[in-house]
């Protein structure tokens, strides 16, 4: 059965999307950018505060799902600039046990939603 999943603590959806979706076991994330939820604003910085903010989003997520960093099993990075990669990918890491890290891929976009450099979507199973 289809479950949709709220939180107060990721921003509100800008169209018309869930934050996540569970269906069984597994949780599919809607991809998240740099929206500091308490503000509506974006993270404005350099692209490892970016990073953070959209991690802390997906963590609250993720919360909100019951679940962890440790229960994702995909993740999909979208990027603006490939040039960013290593920073993103500092970030992202930290979030990650390396043991346990989910599969992944990073792609380079033209451009992103609210004009963010990065945005992140993962999928989480129990």
């Amino acid at each position: 059965m289809k479950q949709i999943i709220y939180t107060k603590d990721a921003p509100e959806p800008i169209g018309p999307y869930s934050q996540a979706v569970r269906y069984g076991n597994f949780l599919y994330t809607s991809g998240q950018i740099a929206i500091n939820p308490e503000t509506g604003a974006l993270t404005e910085g350099n692209i490892e505060e970016e990073t953070h903010q959209v991690m802390l989003n997906l963590k609250a997520v993720l919360k909100a799902a019951g679940m962890t960093f440790q229960h994702v099993i995909k993740a999909s990075i979208f990027i603006t600039d490939m040039g960013d990669f290593g920073a993103i990918n500092s970030v992202y890491g930290r979030y990650f046990d390396g043991e346990t890290a989910p599969a992944r891929e990073t792609v380079q976009v033209a451009r992103l939603p609210k004009d963010v450099r990065v945005e992140i979507s993962v999928i989480a199973a129990e």
